[in-house]
């Protein structure tokens, strides 16, 4: 994961104090929050932090030590997720994006941009299934995307080997 600040968004040279880990038990509370509050359903999260599925930004607490975490990936990785077909018939290794969310204020940050980056990092190629509404936050990230029934989308992306 990232241990390093990361550039301020509005390019004013600042750092930020937003890093990326994996989830932990002690994150369980925080992260179910972030999930409810974006009216998102996550049954088993607990077992997908255990698990290593969950990502968290974290930023340092305003009012006390320690930082807290501010934004949330969940990731599905069994074949079926990732690839949409029968289960052990794997299209390519990867993970499916179950869930992505940010705390309210501060959406428009980059913290969702640096999830997805983490995990495309650690995973190699994602998935996601979503609707219009958040289509340019998928097409803003260069996924190839295109329709699935009921106005919903889904969107691919691998990441880049250095040449």
């Amino acid at each position: 994961m990232t241990g390093e600040d990361h550039a301020d968004p509005n390019h004013s040279g600042r750092r930020t104090q937003r890093r990326i880990r994996q989830a932990n038990v002690t994150d369980a509370l925080v992260v179910r929050r972030l999930v409810d509050g974006a009216m998102l359903e996550i049954a088993d999260l607990e077992a997908r932090i255990d698990a290593g599925d969950v990502l968290v930004s974290t930023a340092p607490r305003p009012t006390e030590p320690g930082r807290r975490p501010v934004g949330v990936i969940v990731l599905e990785t069994s074949p079926s997720h990732v690839t949409g077909e029968a289960e052990g018939v794997p299209e390519s290794p990867g993970a499916h994006v179950a869930a992505i969310t940010v705390q309210r204020r501060r959406r428009g940050q980059g913290i969702g941009r640096d999830l997805i980056e983490a995990a495309l990092d650690r995973e190699g190629r994602l998935t996601a299934n979503f609707d219009a509404s958040v289509r340019p936050f998928y097409e803003a990230l260069a996924f190839e995307i295109e329709p699935l029934t009921d106005g919903r989308f889904r969107g691919a992306r691998t990441r880049e080997e250095p040449s």
